[in-house]
This record gives C-alpha cells, structure tokens and sequence, in this order.
C-alpha cells in the first residue's frame, strides 16, 4: 500500500506541475484493480483481476464422561437427546468413564473477480478441513459400546480426508443479476422460522439453523448447481437453480459414499423474497428428482417476521409432499407432512417477552398424527450489563403419547467490554424422558456455567462445564479467528 500511495502521489504532484501533463492523464483514480471493482479486504491484485483471500481456523475440545445419550422429547426429525454417564468394565474388573474430543476445523476462500459486460465475473474457490478425534471410555468402546474402531477417528460430514478438500468451487457474474454455476451452496431460503423464546422449542431445534419443517443441511440441496438470482429492486429479489445434480459428495462416518438414489437426483429449485420497511417474507419452492424426468417429491417453504415498534411477530409453515429420501417416518413409511410455527416477541423498557409455538402434522401409510409444542419466556436487564432469562418449553409426541417439559433460567453478566459471563440450570421433566429409560424417575437437573472472551481482532474463544443429575459432565474449550 506504501508504493502504490508513492506512485499515485508522484503521479497527481506532475499532473499539478504541468497543465499539459494534467490535460492527457485526464481522471486518474487508481492504479489498483481491486479498488477500480470496489473490492476491499485481504487482496492481491494484476492487471485486469483481483483476487480476495480470506480464510479462518477454530479448535474445540471436550472432556467428561457423556458418551451415552438418551432420547427425549421425541420429535419428528429426531430426538432431542440428554448425555447420560456410562462406566464401561472390562474382563478385568478395571473401569473406564472418561471421554474426550478434539477437533480442529479450517478454511481458506480464494475469489477472483473481473469486469465483463455482463458485470462483475467471478471464479470462487474454498478449501475446508476437518479434524476430529473423538474417544469414548478412555478407548475401550465406542460411542454406541461396540467394539473400538482403531484408530478412533470420525470424519464430519463432506470431507473425505484429513487434509484439506474443495468444499465451494464455482463461477458466478452479474451484479444485478447473477449467474451461477459449479459446487456451492442452496439458493433455498429457509429463513424467518426461529422462535424468538430463548430455549427455542425442541421441534425446531432438529432443523439446521432451528427453523421449521426443511434442514438447509441435506445432500438434496446445494452440491453441483445452476443457478440465476436478481434483484428487482424495491426490496424483491428472486432465484431460480438447478441444484443436487451431483447427487452426492463426500463419505460417511464409516467411510461409505455418501449417495443420494439416482431416481432423486436433480432438485429444482425457485425462491421470491422481500426485504423492507420492517418484513422480510419469502417463499422456496422445490421439486427433487427432476433428472430423470419424474418429480419424486416437492416441498415449500414460507416465512415472514415484521418488525412494529416495541413489537416482533413471525409466521412460517412448510410442506412436503410425499416424503421418504430413501427412509421411513418414524416406521411408518412415506409421508405427507404439514410443519408450522408462529413466534411473537415484545420488548420493554426493562422487559422482553416472547412467546412461540409449533405443530407437525404426519400423514404416514400406516398412521396419521399431530405433534406440537409451545414456549415462552421472560427477560429482564438488572444493570446495563446483567440481564436474566427465564424459560420454559413442552413438546408433545402425539403418535407416542408422551410429553416433554423443560424449564430453566439463565443470567447473563457481561463482566468487561470484552468478557461475558453466563450461567444456566435448568430441569427436563414428563414422560417422555421416563420412557427414555434415562433414570427410574420423570425428571433430569442440570447447570452450565460458561466464559466467553472477545478481545477483538476476530478472536474469540470459550470455555463451558456442566453437569447433570443423570451422572453426566462435560468441560469445552473453543477458541476461533477468521481473516478477509
């Protein structure tokens, strides 16, 4: 940056020198391509491209004795789950309860971008690694107290090594409207569906980004793609993409490839949205399977919050017709199902209150149900830096018959600018953790304690325990830091 100011100034002290210089340099703005195209951040810059490099590194560990986990509160996308504290016994009489993890997550994204006529052109690469050890016992079984795997290691989700794999690789130009195609991301917006209530409510909980009825983290969406977007102004943008036309990347935890069937290949996807004046709304259509000419199954996917003074409402409900991807619901098989949700929140001068519930309702072969939950809670600022929560949410699975209820209350102190500290207990209480077998009785406690640090420079890091009646502990360590 010194050489370039060096040059630009050595360039504007000529031009007003001399009038005649100044006539044939004319409007000389930049020499830097990266500025002429707006770009900032971390860039290297040639004659006609520039390119942005930005990056991030995060490391996690766990320590405790949690590796059995205990279902309750039985949703339909999968059971909210409570660790529980397990003793594996050897032929010798020894004892082992300890477990740990250690897992170390990196990414590097590279974006190249030029001018066309079309707008900017861009080529966007990201590499990504994960690393995670996970031991259960101290290495004498794993998780779910089979023989242990040597070595004892679980690669997460899309990667298939250690070392670093493409995770993006995709062209894209345009600037009001944008053409995309390669390995990315679903252009599916799945938002405005999270309840406001700080616990949030345990069917929601099961959606990638705690929403309703859709996972954004599927196989069926994103992957190899072709996609349009644009903005129309006055807040409406649309898309319209090809998506899943890969039908599968990556492996799973036991190495095998991670596929998706070759008649559910191809998702075709078509989104409109809204953002302004208080309301973002949106509505995602999608059809899967369309490659081989017969849609095997479609969903929607629509939301809204709007903003009003002192006042917070959002609404969202999603469908899918004919649901399996190659699985049952609940044994019960194919389904149609309905998800809904509505959540309001209302803020104070020294109170917030929120109050959300939920519904699913499952038309399967051999049976039909109607589960639902509800949730609210209250907050209040003691001082500018305390405020106290305090929650409860219930769940019940209608197919079951079982009900869930947790109850908890949390305080959150922040101690400096750059410190926070916030604690939480809490119980889970109703049938559904009986029949979980967790423990003889209807009831689990449990406390959490946690310091988080931020002292700038996109650093941050944590450190939490907690422990719960059901014998269970666990100690976490994070620590992150991104670049751009």
């Amino acid at each position: 940056m010194k050489l370039k100011s060096l040059i630009l100034g050595s360039i504007a002290a000529a031009g007003l020198s001399t009038a005649g210089f100044a006539a044939d340099l004319g409007v000389l703005t930049s020499l830097d391509v990266c500025d002429e195209l707006g770009l900032s951040g971390l860039t290297i810059s040639s004659d006609t491209n520039c390119l942005q490099i930005s990056g991030g590194v995060s490391y996690e560990f766990h320590w405790g004795d949690w590796n059995v986990e205990s279902g309750v509160a039985r949703t339909f996308d999968g059971n909210r789950n409570i660790a529980v504290g397990n003793t594996y016994t050897n032929a010798a009489g020894d004892e082992f309860n300890k477990d740990w993890e250690s897992k170390v997550e990196a990414w590097l994204k590279f974006v190249g971008t030029a001018s066309s006529d079309f707008g900017s052109a861009k080529a966007v690469v990201k590499l990504k690694s994960v690393e995670r050890l996970q031991t259960w016992n101290e290495g004498q079984t794993t998780r779910n107290g089979a023989a242990v795997a040597v070595p004892p290691v679980t690669f997460v989700h899309g990667d298939t090594t250690q070392g670093f794999v493409i995770d993006e690789a995709y062209v894209s130009v345009g600037d009001s409207t944008v053409i995309m195609a390669g390995k990315k991301g679903s252009i599916a917006n799945l938002g405005d569906d999270a309840p406001f209530n700080f616990l949030g409510l345990f069917n929601s909980d099961a959606i990638d980004g705690k929403g309703v009825g859709i996972d954004a983290d599927t196989d069926y969406l994103g992957g190899a793609v072709i996609q349009v977007v644009s903005d129309l102004g006055n807040g409406v943008n649309v898309g319209l993409g090809l998506e899943n036309l890969n039908g599968a990347f990556g492996v799973n935890a036991n190495g095998t490839y991670k596929g998706v069937p070759a008649n559910e290949q191809g998702t075709l996807v078509g989104v409109i949205g809204y953002a302004g004046e208080g309301i973002t709304a949106h509505l995602t259509g999608l059809a899967f399977g369309i490659l081989d000419g017969d849609v095997e199954s479609w969903a929607i996917h629509a939301g809204a919050t709007g903003t009003f003074d002192a006042f917070k409402v959002r609404a969202a409900v999603a469908y899918y017709d004919n649901f399996k991807f190659g699985t049952d619901v609940r044994g019960q098989g194919a389904a149609n199902i309905t998800n809904g949700l509505l959540s309001v929140e209302g803020t104070f001068d020294l109170f917030k209150l929120a109050l959300s519930g939920e519904f699913a309702n499952v038309d399967a072969v051999a049976a039909n149900w109607t589960d639902y939950g509800f949730g609210g809670s209250i907050g209040a600022k003691v001082t500018d830096g305390i405020e106290i929560n305090l929650g409860a949410r219930y769940f019940q699975d209608a197919l079951l018959d079982l009900g869930t209820t947790q109850v908890a209350v949390q305080l959150v102190a922040a101690v400096t600018e750059t410190l926070k500290v916030t604690g939480e207990i809490g119980g889970f209480f109703g049938d559904g953790i009986k029949n979980g077998a967790i423990q003889p009785d209807d009831a689990v406690y449990y406390g959490a304690a946690e310091l988080a640090w931020a002292p700038g420079g996109g650093f941050t890091s944590s450190i939490r325990g907690e422990v719960n009646s059901a014998d269970a502990y666990k100690v976490t360590f994070k620590a992150a830091k991104s670049f751009e």
